[in-house]
């Protein structure tokens, strides 16, 4: 079959590898329809992310067509249409049965080496180097999806792929960080990073009866959807001091609930900017905190910050001081992608909501390594790519 594989920075190709077979009774195999590029990826591709091998296939946001099940598979049949979460969870393990999916027990084989650098392992997912399984991912033409009983969710024949594609990650991961945000109503709630998370971030913070939303990034076409999709006021942050700008707009107090849709990759200005490459490049931090610290500077005394963004490792500089003593609280992880997945097809299927918005960019997969560097680069107004095998 046919996959986009990983052979280090800004190396993605399209290469012909072996369909992937039935290796637990639980299994089922998926002939994938449609596939998209995560921001996420982007942290593999540019070579943050450690634990990746020559030759894993990317991607963790598929749907598709079930075309083998394994023998002990009871909610799946052959011939059902599905999007399968990028969290692969036991469904049976303590973190699960607490709909804490994105923390099951049982799904990384490779649970030393996270354990190593965090403590203890989270589940494993697609796609998404060996530190976390090292699971194939589901941009390729084929998919094996271990525990598929807990997983994938079957979607009905009349919704396009387009439209539930993206229950698979970042429609639930928007939702659920605006749910961690603690949103009340007459909230105002800032929203760093204008990419798919941070666009379905937005649409969220109004289900759960924000007053007023404020998206902030420095990319035209992202600042316009956040408009236009998502009745967002914007911030440029290249163009305006985001603090002095927020501070206007909330009467000196500050937004009651901040999101850091962004994580490691985070554009800095200025000599702090400058010197987070620096160090980064280096080595000697992993990630770039700039989100982290102008949300923690810019949020209420008392507020909430909400981080769906991904961080791989250690960050420096963060004023841990006036997180503490503005008495702010913090939530963040990977996604529960399955304790979202009902709830959230039934606001598609009730037309409260089409995904697809955030579509700019429909491709084959052979155009995969292509849209990989444009996407990254952020050229021809990309804002998410959709792929078919």
């Amino acid at each position: 079959m046919r996959a986009l594989t990983w052979h280090g920075e800004k190396d993605v190709r399209v290469e012909e590898v072996p369909r992937p077979e039935i290796v637990d009774p639980t299994d089922a195999i998926l002939e994938i329809t449609a596939t998209a590029i995560c921001g996420s990826d982007l942290h593999l591709y540019n070579d943050f992310m450690p634990g990746m091998r020559e030759g894993d296939i990317l991607g963790h946001e598929p749907m598709g067509e079930v075309v083998e099940v394994g023998s002990e598979v009871d909610r799946l049949e052959v011939g059902d249409r599905v999007v399968v979460p990028f969290t692969i969870s036991c469904g049976s393990c303590w973190f699960c049965e607490q709909d804490l999916y994105s923390l099951c027990d049982n799904t990384n084989p490779n649970a030393e080496l996270a354990s190593k650098e965090m403590g203890h392992s989270p589940a494993g997912l697609f796609g998404f180097s060996h530190v976390l399984g090292g699971y194939a991912g589901g941009q390729a033409e084929y998919l094996r999806v271990p525990h598929a009983d807990v997983g994938p969710v079957k979607v009905d024949a009349d919704l396009p792929d387009e439209q539930v594609l993206f229950l698979s990650d970042i429609f639930p991961t928007g939702y659920m960080a605006a749910e961690n945000a603690e949103i009340e109503d007459d909230d105002t709630v800032a929203v760093w990073g204008c990419g798919p998370v941070g666009q379905f971030a937005i649409q969220s913070a109004w289900m759960f009866g924000a007053n007023q939303v404020v998206a902030i990034d420095r990319v035209t076409e992202r600042l316009e959807m956040a408009e236009r999709n998502g009745d967002a006021e914007t911030i440029n942050f290249e163009h305006e001091d985001v603090y002095d700008r927020l501070m206007e707009m909330t009467g000196g107090r500050g937004p009651d609930r901040c999101i850091d849709a962004v994580g490691t990759e985070a554009h800095g200005t200025g000599l702090r900017g400058v010197s987070d490459r620096l160090k980064q490049g280096v080595g000697v931090e992993d990630d770039r905190p700039v989100v982290l610290r102008e949300a923690i500077k810019c949020c209420r005394k008392g507020g909430t910050l909400s981080v769906p963004g991904v961080y791989l490792g250690d960050v420096d500089n963060v004023p841990f001081g006036a997180l503490m003593n503005k008495a702010l609280t913090v939530k963040t992880g990977q996604t529960h992608v399955q304790r979202y997945l009902n709830p959230l097809l039934e606001k598609i299927e009730d037309g409260d909501i089409d995904p697809s918005f955030v579509i700019s960019h429909q491709v084959s997969l052979e155009d995969g390594p292509e849209m990989y560097e444009t996407f990254n680069n952020k050229e021809d107004d990309c804002i998410k790519v959709v792929m078919t095998p």
